[in-house]
């Protein structure tokens, strides 16, 4: 085990020695004395860690033995630490002074507290809040996630309309504090993910054992977004489909995995539809191979199911909004946070 401060920084990298040259500066500026940081590689093929042991020497580099994805590449290297709190960073990030600062307070201040993480603007749009996680994170009632600031595809401009602190449905793997003990007891992420909504289902699992996760505003960074998937990207599309499959699978009580589930299913399927018709045959294959890999890995599913709720202190689904994200967005036409009843 390494690590000495309270909070250690860990930056999953692939390939990414562009990012790292131009974002950790303001990662090693802001936390001296207060954080150690880790570049944790995924395997790289490129010069990133020359760059590290040659520009950055208080840096440490952990290397992995190939690239185990988002989640499991966490667990790796978060499985070699030892700290009070790890504090997940993606390497396309650029914080901001005194940011450590706030989320470590509240924290600290309530044991409760499992996650938290800043508010989270785009780079390139610095008035506007970033898609992967704006204000704070919820999920709707068919396990749709929108975030304060961000509904589906429509991104809002920062205001400060939500500058005030509260308790979130779920934090933002780009930039989220993680209360190491609890990281322990969940088991970390779930390396099946192997990307996108990892940390949604590990925020949702804290929940079952009784922990929340909090936004803090307070406290900013910057976020490119993008960095190793595009948005559109088809690989992209998949994960998403099908983790969103997984994470409902995994953690809705069972009465409403009855309703809600098939439900999803249902509104995969439109989506499926809805791809063909604009002519991306590519999206329309992907979210039809998302559902066939959910139905390969029911049975482990199923296993991770019986764990969670063997071991589960809250088992009301509270994790859930009662809104429909599409309901307020194409029909209602709501495409703001503050907009929705």
């Amino acid at each position: 085990m390494t690590g000495n401060k309270r909070i250690s920084i860990v930056i999953l990298n692939w390939n990414g020695s562009g990012f790292l040259k131009r974002f950790l500066p303001s990662v090693v500026a802001s936390s001296a004395g207060i954080a150690q940081i880790f570049v944790a590689d995924n395997g790289s093929s490129d010069d990133s860690r020359s760059v590290i042991e040659t520009e950055f020497p208080s840096v440490e580099y952990l290397q992995l033995e190939k690239n185990f994805g988002f989640a499991e590449g966490y667990n790796q290297a978060l499985r070699q630490l030892h700290s009070d709190y790890f504090l997940l960073l993606n390497s396309d990030v650029e914080v901001t002074p005194g940011w450590l600062i706030p989320m470590l307070q509240l924290m600290d201040a309530d044991s409760v507290i499992a996650v938290c993480q800043p508010k989270i603007l785009s780079l390139n749009h610095p008035d506007e809040f970033e898609y992967a996680g704006a204000a704070g994170g919820f999920i709707d009632r068919f396990g749709y996630p929108f975030c304060r600031g961000r509904i589906l595809q429509e991104v809002e401009k920062d205001f400060g309309q939500y500058n005030q602190s509260i308790s979130v449905s779920w934090a933002s793997g780009a930039c989220m504090m993680v209360r190491a003990s609890v990281w322990n007891e969940c088991g970390g992420f779930d390396g099946d993910f192997w990307a996108h909504m990892e940390e949604i289902d590990f925020c949702w699992r804290a929940n079952h054992l009784g922990y929340t996760a909090y936004v803090v505003p307070h406290s900013v960074v910057f976020h490119v977004g993008g960095g190793t998937l595009n948005y559109n990207n088809p690989l992209k599309i998949h994960l998403n489909f099908r983790n969103n499959l997984y994470l409902l699978f995994k953690n809705l009580p069972g009465i409403q995995l009855a309703t809600k589930l098939p439900a999803r299913l249902l509104l995969d399927g439109l989506a499926a539809c809805a791809f063909l018709l604009k002519g991306e045959f590519g999206s329309f294959v992907r979210v039809f191979t998302a559902h066939l890999k959910f139905y390969f890995n029911l049975p482990r599913l199923i296993k991770k199911r019986r764990i969670i709720f063997r071991t589960s202190k809250n088992c009301s689904s509270t994790m859930m909004s009662k809104q429909s994200i599409l309901w307020n967005y194409f029909v209602l036409k709501r495409r703001k946070f503050t907009e929705l009843k």
